[in-house]
């Protein structure tokens, strides 16, 4: 059973800096990419940036070019996203995330795997 925890959210005023992180169990977490989102109430969810499985290389949004780094810990089945020179813009709900190939009835076909989110918010 694939579970992501996420943690490390709260309030950090504008400027300030967080670190999340995303526990990970269920899943040979080693050989697949992971992923951040965010969402806002009202919102789509967007994507912030992705690792790939080694965390040799990662990608970003233009948000959060220069401000956040994703990195891994794959002995510890860990994901993580620090967060620096945050803004009020940044307060949202933010998930981990992964996508892996189940089978059903109809066939296999891709299947994306949510943690519960964890609620930063940048304020004075």
């Amino acid at each position: 059973q694939v579970q992501l925890v996420e943690s490390g959210g709260g309030l950090v005023q504008p400027g300030g800096s967080l670190n999340l992180s995303c526990a990970a169990s269920g899943f040979a977490f080693s050989r697949y990419f992971m992923n951040w989102y965010r969402q806002t109430p009202g919102q789509d969810r967007e994507l912030v940036g992705a690792i790939t499985s080694t965390g040799s290389s990662t990608t970003y949004a233009n948000f959060a070019k220069g401000r956040f780094i994703i990195s891994r810990d794959n002995a510890k089945n860990t994901l993580y996203l620090q967060m620096n020179s945050l803004r009020p813009e940044d307060t949202a709900v933010y998930y981990c995330n992964t996508r892996g190939t189940v089978k059903s009835p109809t066939g296999e076909h891709e299947y994306d795997y949510w943690g519960q989110g964890t609620q930063v918010t940048v304020s004075s």
